[in-house]
């Protein structure tokens, strides 16, 4: 497995070019939203950004209307 990775570490980079974005708006939006345990749990759990794209469109607050500048 180790030889496969090291001849092949595109995959990585690959793999971490997804996941990044993903974790780190779904961090940013937990912690806005004072979600502490969905903060901690996509901390720690490396899910291939399943986690994260879960809490960003199912567990996270929408947003509706606009505001009004004053």
């Amino acid at each position: 497995m180790e030889q496969y990775l090291t001849q092949n570490w595109w995959i990585i980079l690959l793999l971490s070019l997804w996941v990044l974005p993903w974790k780190g708006v779904a961090l940013w939006k937990s912690s806005h939203n004072n979600h502490k345990w969905w903060f901690i749990a996509m901390l720690i759990i490396n899910s291939l950004a399943i986690l994260e794209i879960i809490y960003i469109f199912f567990f996270s607050e929408k947003k509706t209307g606009v505001s009004e500048i004053k």
